[in-house]
């Protein structure tokens, strides 16, 4: 067995230290590599180092580098501007009523177009990614986004219209779940959460704060019945150009060892560890060896039914019921303020402008998450988040009437909702081997767009009846299940995400 250089500096200043460096010595010389770099590798039954182990401790070793953080920025990138467009609808929603003479029911249609292709978006991409990878539809999800964008800028009726929000949706869709589970693969257990907390910092943080200061922009500068045609123009422009630096974005290692591609793993191993994404490698490491339990050459099956059948069944089901309700009471806070604080008698920019100042919960929202990602245990989480979200609706129920008092709890409400999606976005992908992965991950994903698409009109329809007193009563109760859901899944935090063979002998 070949046993690689593993490159540890010895930086050891007392006894203790030289006496674990001679430890580690000693099982470098004795066993495998792996081995020696963690001191806690596992074996599947046939004594095999399970590939899991091998891959986690070479991200432990190499640590973040500056490549980490170009794959990560151009993925980040293209996630920003998807978040803007999630947010056109309720943009635009009060112009187009106004120029199209369109009524609540048909705006409100935009985004059931919108969010009901988007969860077909992401199980469609989830099967394919599982059976030809990662990265392609990382680029094929934001060629799908920016045809719909440019559609809808240009759509003479509302019927063209509609098709392009179902467009814009598929693509949307695809792409946050490939960059979840691409930030969750390319990065050790000890970094995995704050990366993955990065693409909700990003989405739902920056990109819904700022996505009503950019209606404002938008509107000041372009004037006419047809001022929400910019809206959609200008996110089609920047997409164009992400898609030119995303070709430099590899495969992840995780897929391609559960793939039988050990050499191709290695050498993006090479390129994370040399912050090298192009060009040749020369003398590549072997980070992983031979001798893992899934055999070169050989592809395990990817098979969607896995995902509905015994423990990964349950799992499913409980993180479905959780994304439902999150979802359901963000798109519905989203998709209905704008119109809501219009309808009971502020101008457009002051609508806007509240609802920047209640969405700026989401920035915060998200950084605390990706930094509890690292910290707290996933489950604590997301039941703290439950409960301050179920908390703050009620208060928003109770004080309706005062403006003031909605906007700092609606910033809370926003801040509770972020921290929920940014946390289930990273547990998804680690409750599930690689060869499920994908598509078990956009299940729920997939689940959560659909009640995202569906629920702002029952939401709709009950502030219609009982104003913001009842639409948060009930939004508040979304949170009491989702509390309850989350209590049944495993916990994850800290753990290697999980390889083929785990699930095999286990």
């Amino acid at each position: 067995m070949i046993i690689p250089d593993c490159g540890i500096r010895w930086e050891f200043s007392s006894v203790a230290g030289r006496l674990r460096a001679a430890l580690i010595m000693r099982r470098h010389i004795g066993g495998s590599a792996v081995e020696a770099a963690s001191g806690r590798s596992q074996r599947s039954p046939d004594g095999k180092v399970t590939f899991s182990d091998q891959i986690e401790n070479a991200y432990s070793r190499i640590g973040v580098t500056s490549a980490h953080k170009q794959i990560l920025f151009m993925i980040l990138l293209g996630i920003w501007f998807d978040a803007l467009e999630q947010n056109a609808v309720g943009l635009t929603g009060p112009v187009l009523k106004e120029s199209w003479g369109l009524g609540g029911a048909e705006i409100g249609f935009l985004n059931t177009m919108t969010f009901t292709a988007t969860a077909l978006g992401r199980l469609v991409t989830g099967v394919i990614i599982d059976r030809l990878g990662r990265r392609t539809m990382l680029m094929v999800n934001l060629i799908v986004f920016a045809c719909g964008s440019l559609l809808c800028a240009l759509a003479p009726s509302y019927a063209v219209l509609a098709a392009g929000r179902f467009i814009v949706g598929f693509g949307l869709g695809g792409e946050i779940s490939v960059a979840v589970i691409m930030m969750a693969e390319f990065f050790a257990a000890r970094h995995r959460g704050t990366a993955v907390g990065l693409i909700n910092v990003t989405a739902a943080g920056l990109g819904n704060m700022l996505a009503p200061l950019f209606g404002i922009v938008v509107f000041a500068i372009f004037d006419g019945p047809d001022k929400w045609r910019w809206i959609f123009g200008l996110l089609f422009l920047p997409a164009i150009l992400i898609m030119f630096f995303r070709r430099y974005v590899p495969e992840t290692p995780r897929f391609l060892a559960a793939s039988g591609r050990i050499d191709e793993a290695n050498i993006v191993i090479n390129r994370l560890a040399r912050s090298q994404l192009s060009g040749p490698i020369e003398n590549p490491e072997q980070f992983l060896t031979q001798s893992g339990a899934q055999e070169p050459g050989q592809q395990p099956r990817s098979d969607w039914r896995a995902v509905l059948r015994g423990r990964l069944l349950r799992r499913t089901l409980l993180l479905t019921v959780a994304v439902c309700m999150s979802y359901a009471a963000q798109i519905s806070m989203l998709t209905l303020m704008p119109t809501i604080l219009v309808a009971t008698g502020y101008n457009l920019t002051s609508s806007l402008g509240f609802t920047l100042l209640m969405q700026s919960g989401s920035l915060a929202g998200a950084i605390f998450a990706a930094v509890a990602a690292s910290r707290l245990p996933r489950k604590k989480v997301l039941t703290g988040g439950a409960v301050l979200g179920c908390l703050a609706g009620l208060s928003i129920a109770l004080f309706s009437s005062n403006i003031a008092l909605v906007l700092v709890f609606g910033f809370l409400f926003n801040f509770a909702l972020i921290i929920l999606n940014t946390t289930i976005w990273l547990f998804a992908p680690e409750l599930y081997p690689t060869r499920v992965r994908g598509i078990g991950t956009s299940i729920i994903l997939a689940m959560g767009s659909l009640s995202g698409g569906l629920f702002p009109l029952v939401s709709g329809f009950v502030f219609d009846a009982s104003g913001l007193t009842g639409m948060f009563t009930l939004l508040a109760a979304l949170f009491v299940i989702l509390g309850i859901a989350v209590q049944f899944p495993p916990e994850t935090f800290g753990k290697p995400m999980e390889e083929d063979e785990q699930i095999v002998h286990a």
